[in-house]
């Protein structure tokens, strides 16, 4: 069957008419021409006739068997392009277009460089002959090892042959080993999921692993087994603990556009309110200049945002509270005595919150989202309330990938 794709979709697929809907075509890019086995609603085998002038050859020599990038074949300025159109759509889905809003998606995307991940979730296996590990081949439940990733920092690469010790001591063949790695100031901190129970013997030797690494900090099933030194981040002025598994901007580069977004979306401001707050990624840097109330819903965030708070000379004043913001948010009164806020929730958005919030006078929100499709539906309810967007940055920190990040000014009169 011969097809032209059409357009990109939200997976990465390309889009295709067919004899009876949409067709699926893998790996392929708007206006190719491409040949291949029909099988439901896909295109296998695909070989591509006429080739987008926007196809490049991927970066990687894992990009053909490897599932962790979707779009290495695609060059960086469609990529950029294609993700503001992402978020336009999911705009124009919820009504919010031209002339109510004049498409405030500003052109120029900040993508992070490659190399530059410090943050990953690797899996691995034991094997008759050793060890797996890497990430899962595209649809399929193989783990492709990526000796050659050019997607991660070269901290997280050099600790490959830890991590692969560390499946081979306590993996198991039977199942599969997640283990997050997250390159810190004093190391790298890992964190293993499917492991092995750690008796005795074996937290023993766990810990003589992780000294002969190297490794800053090794938890095992949650249970810290190993720690030379406490892994500690930058976040502005401040070195913060990074609690067991906790979140953290995905690169350096990612993260300082989106703070650079959020601090001209604010302004000058004397006392504002961080929700979602973390540990402080935007707090503990707008604390530079302005006093700030952080509010999250998990105790070991804010402990760890309120530590590095005092041990940081020169901040203004930082306040703290751990609360359940989807099922007890901050009421318009309660943010009513604030002269902005900043809110970056998880994917599933902040519908709870930011109904309150539309309710509330504050007159500046600077709004974070790894969501297009949420952070429109948010955007509708507040626009509903009386806020106007003025403007959307996006932010593309997962190069080569599908996710697709934004930071937003939004403002009452």
């Amino acid at each position: 069957m011969r097809l032209v794709v059409e357009r990109l979709g939200h997976h990465g697929d390309g889009i295709a008419p067919g004899p009876e809907g949409a067709v699926f075509v893998p790996s392929c890019l708007p206006g190719e021409e491409v040949e291949g086995r029909l099988n439901g609603d896909r295109l296998e085998e695909v070989r591509i006739l006429t080739p987008s002038p926007a196809r490049v050859r991927p970066a990687c020599s894992h990009a053909r068997a490897c599932g962790g990038c979707q779009l290495q074949h695609a060059a960086e300025p469609f990529v950029a392009g294609w993700k503001a159109e992402v978020v336009r759509q999911a705009l124009a889905g919820q009504g919010l277009e031209a002339p109510e809003l004049g498409f405030p998606v500003r052109e120029g995307v900040a993508t992070s460089p490659a190399r530059s991940r410090r943050r990953a979730v690797f899996s691995g296996r034991r094997t008759k002959g050793g060890v797996q590990l890497g990430f899962h081949a595209r649809g399929r439940d193989l783990i492709v090892p990526v000796p050659e990733c050019r997607l991660i920092h070269p901290d997280l690469a050099a600790g490959l042959p830890a991590l692969e010790a560390l499946v081979a001591l306590g993996g198991s063949r039977s199942t599969e080993v997640s283990l997050t790695v997250t390159q810190s100031l004093t190391g790298l901190d890992v964190s293993v999921r499917g492991g092995k129970a750690a008796d005795a013997g074996l937290r023993m030797d766990l810990a003589r692993l992780a000294e002969r690494f190297g490794l800053a900090r090794l938890t095992w099933e949650g249970e810290t087994v190993a720690l030379r030194h406490e892994p500690l981040v930058a976040l502005g002025p401040a070195r913060a603990v990074l609690p067991p598994g906790s979140f953290l901007q995905a690169t350096a580069e990612g993260e300082a556009a989106l703070l650079a977004a959020v601090r001209e979306a604010l302004g000058p401001q004397k006392r504002i309110a961080d929700l979602f707050c973390g540990m402080g990624t935007f707090a503990l840097p707008l604390a530079e200049t302005m006093e700030v109330h952080g509010v999250e819903g998990l105790a070991a965030l804010t402990g760890a945002l309120e530590r590095a708070a005092r041990r940081t000379p020169g901040l203004k004043q930082v306040t703290t509270e751990t609360r359940d913001l989807f099922r007890r948010p901050l009421e318009p009164d309660e943010l009513n005595g604030f002269g902005a806020v900043v809110i970056d929730p998880p994917r599933a958005g902040a519908e709870a919150q930011v109904l309150r919030l539309a309710r509330s006078k504050v007159p500046v929100v600077a709004m974070v989202s790894c969501n297009p499709v949420t952070f429109a539906r948010d955007m509708r309810i507040l626009a509903q309330g009386g806020y106007r967007l003025d403007w959307v940055q996006v932010v593309d920190q997962f190069r080569w990938s599908v996710h697709v990040e934004l930071a937003a000014r939004l403002s009452r009169d």
